[in-house]
């Protein structure tokens, strides 16, 4: 049986090796881009959308439409939120907006506005569940 060899209770600093100097990519080569954002868009204003707009596809996806179109009228065959569109494509809601721009103004979409409640319930509502409570 081999004793336990000791060991130091500071060691002393090994030199580090000098890392290699930085490749220069060849020719043909690409280093790795910065992932864009880069959709659409003429520079013209933005649909008035929200989270909670709901969006409905119009029509099957064209030959000619892009990527994001193409999965957003997939998705869109029932009725779905722009914040759900955006978190089901990965995509920032700015860029999921400036999809939807471009695909309700050649009717591809629909946008369908959510529904705004009364802040205060119509007092005939309120009296007729009032009387309803009270026969029973």
């Amino acid at each position: 049986m081999t004793p336990p060899q000791r060991q130091r209770r500071f060691p002393s600093p090994q030199p580090q090796p000098a890392p290699p100097p930085p490749r220069e990519p060849k020719e043909g080569e690409r280093k790795n881009p910065e992932r864009m954002f880069v959709v659409g868009g003429d520079g013209e204003a933005r649909a008035d959308l929200d989270l909670v707009t709901l969006i409905v596809a119009r029509a099957e996806p064209p030959p000619s439409a892009t990527p994001e179109q193409s999965a957003l009228l997939r998705l869109c065959t029932a009725p779905l939120s722009v914040a759900e569109l955006s978190a089901y494509l990965s995509l920032p809601f700015s860029v999921v907006t400036v999809v939807l721009t471009d695909m309700l103004a050649d009717e591809l979409v629909e946008a369908h506005k959510p529904l705004v409640r009364q802040s205060v319930a119509d007092r005939s509502l309120l009296e007729a569940v009032m009387h309803g409570l009270q026969k029973l």
